[in-house]
């Protein structure tokens, strides 16, 4: 059975054992987590969200991601600017689902 649920503003499948990189959540490692924002689980659709449906999940570590570069200029005006960007995760392993 697998779940599709919110965190962070974008929406995740997982299946019990999956290991997800989310939007960066508070909470120390090994702590665990829940998220009650469920869509969709096994067969049950919610409209918007199911009703005492939760995924169980623990913070495995959290992280920041590869540095993108991000360059804008505006041609023959001599403007020029570079900036990077790393953006913050938190490693999560599901445990359970329950719908």
């Amino acid at each position: 059975m697998y779940a599709i649920f919110v965190v962070g503003g974008k929406q995740y499948r997982a299946q019990e054992g999956d290991v997800l990189f989310v939007e960066k959540l508070e909470g120390a490692e090994g702590e665990e987590v829940v998220f009650d924002k469920v869509l969709l689980a096994g067969d049950k659709v919610g409209q918007p969200y199911l009703e005492g449906a939760k995924v169980t999940g623990t913070i495995e570590k959290h992280g920041r991601g590869k540095k993108i570069v991000v360059f804008k200029y505006k041609s023959k005006k001599n403007e020029r600017k570079k900036q990077g960007h790393r953006q913050a995760f938190t490693k999560v392993s599901i445990k359970a689902i329950e719908a």
